[in-house]
């Protein structure tokens, strides 16, 4: 395990002051002119260096025929270069002392063939110079906190929690937006090809040092370090969640996965016995990865899985009870207690079991307010799912019979939804219990947005929402039992 995140040869390339590109141009198709301009957008605050045999000037900086003709020797270097002339750029950028690259450039391991070779030319012109790359078949990284992006998109959305290690450059580049709509964003994140030297494992170990990093998200076509990898996860759960998702288990996914990076792919089995024994979360597609990460980077994590469902509509709690029992959450009935606390605040029609199906309450600020406190101090519930309603249409004939002028309702509005949802966030402090909402509204609606806003994550629709919970729920079993096993081993050696 790493002592400080400057160990780690990942540090100079995240935080780089001086960058050459060699393949960069005039020509806006090119891969490397793009990947200047996601640069330049993100506002890179260090010098930039164009390399090109051709052109004179790029983007308004000066270009370079060669990196040999550089005015300094650059923290590090992004090859997108033909194939052909990758090895040869890559001895240039070592005769000039650079010893940190990405090489985005494709064709070598992933094609077969001379693409092996030439791999291997590539890893010992490396060794040869020192130099420490990521690549090939890559995007490089993008560390938003260091207003780096080496990606072809721009990045999107603030800086975040979410440090991601991918063997996809996709699975990066085009998430930029999507979890930006959840004001989500990425610590650091790596997409490293064909991993001739730099693995998924040197990104986790990295990542778990990162003081931006509350959570870790792998994309995992194949592990080359099996027990390295085993060993660095379980080094990293009991301090940060590790969610990983795994694509080559399938007889489809292995041939796609040695296609897109030339990896080696095993059986679902085999890699299910390695994330247990590395306390690492697995999920089953794009959209769980992103979701478990969500709830596991933003709230206090639970004392185990049983799960209380609030609402005020009986549908919408049936089908969310549904969900959470089929993803293995424990829906206790709530105690006596409890029951004693809510009857003041609740009409005769509701149900109170679980879930608690409120009808309609007295007092609407009470559904995110008394309730939910009573809720979270119930002993039998570790995490809490509420459903998220609330008419525009009613909320604005409130406000006019109350007397608020028209023009001043939205206003108004905002107000009430972020007082809400801040009495929510002080909740779940208050609490150490985490609260998760769903709802088939739009995301972009009142109190939902500002639920969003104060951290709280809300998905849309049940699925997704019993699904992160039950994640949230496996993380805690994996690390009691990386714990107990950790206790175990030590009494052991005492008692020897």
């Amino acid at each position: 395990m790493l002592k400080s995140i400057k160990d780690s040869p990942l540090y100079p390339m995240a935080h780089p002051e001086s960058i050459a590109i060699c393949g960069a141009s005039n020509s806006v198709n090119a891969m490397g002119t793009v990947l200047l301009m996601s640069l330049q957008l993100l506002g890179f605050e260090g010098s930039i260096y164009p390399v090109h045999p051709r052109e004179k000037t790029v983007r308004g900086l000066t270009a370079y025929r060669s990196v040999l003709d550089l005015p300094e020797v650059p923290d590090l270097a992004i090859l997108v270069v033909p194939t052909q002339v990758g090895v040869q750029t890559l001895d240039e950028c070592g005769r000039k002392g650079i010893k940190h690259a990405i090489v985005v450039t494709a064709g070598f391991r992933e094609v077969g063939g001379r693409g092996i070779a030439l791999e291997n030319e590539l890893t010992a012109v490396a060794k040869t110079y020192g130099i420490s790359f990521i690549g090939p078949n890559c995007i490089g990284l993008a560390n938003p906190y260091h207003k780096l992006n080496t990606t072809f998109m721009e990045y999107e959305g603030p800086p975040g929690f979410i440090g991601m290690a991918s063997q996809s450059g996709s699975f990066v580049t085009q998430m930029f937006n999507y979890i930006s709509k959840f004001g989500l964003g990425f610590s650091t994140a790596f997409s490293v090809g064909n991993e001739a030297q730099i693995d998924i494992v040197d990104c986790m170990e990295y990542l778990g040092v990162c003081p931006h990093t509350k959570v870790i998200a792998l994309y995992v076509e194949g592990i080359r370090r099996g027990r390295r990898f085993v060993e660095t996860a379980r080094s990293i759960v009991p301090r940060k969640p590790i969610v990983a998702l795994y694509v080559g288990g399938s007889e489809g996914g292995k041939r796609a996965g040695f296609s897109h990076t030339g990896a080696m792919a095993g059986p679902d089995r085999l890699y299910d016995g390695i994330f247990r024994q590395s306390g690492v979360v697995r999920v089953h597609s794009v959209t769980e990865l992103y979701d478990a990460c969500w709830v596991l980077g933003s709230l206090p994590k639970p004392g185990g899985n049983r799960l209380v469902i609030q609402t005020h509509s009986g549908g919408p709690g049936a089908v969310a009870a549904d969900s959470c029992g089929r993803a293995g959450l424990d829906l206790p009935p709530l105690s006596e207690e409890t029951k004693e606390k809510l009857a003041p605040y609740i009409p005769h029609t509701a149900s109170i079991q679980n879930p608690v199906d409120l009808t309609f309450t007295k007092n609407p600020l009470d559904y995110f307010g008394t309730i939910l406190k009573a809720l979270l101090e119930e002993n039998n519930a570790d995490m809490l799912l509420v459903y998220l309603l609330m008419v525009p249409r009613i909320a604005e004939q409130t406000m006019l019979e109350l007397g608020v002028p028209e023009d001043r309702i939205p206003e108004q509005l905002r107000k009430l939804h972020d007082g809400m949802a801040g009495s929510v966030a002080d909740l779940i402090q208050s609490h150490g219990k985490p609260i998760v909402g769903y709802t088939f509204r739009s995301l972009d609606e009142g109190i939902i947005k500002h639920f969003i806003e104060r951290g709280i994550p809300v998905f849309p629709g049940h699925e997704r929402a019993a699904r992160a919970l039950a994640a949230m729920a496996r993380y805690v079993r994996l690390r009691e039992k990386l714990a107990a096993g950790e206790s175990d081993a030590s009494a052991k050696g005492k008692a020897a």
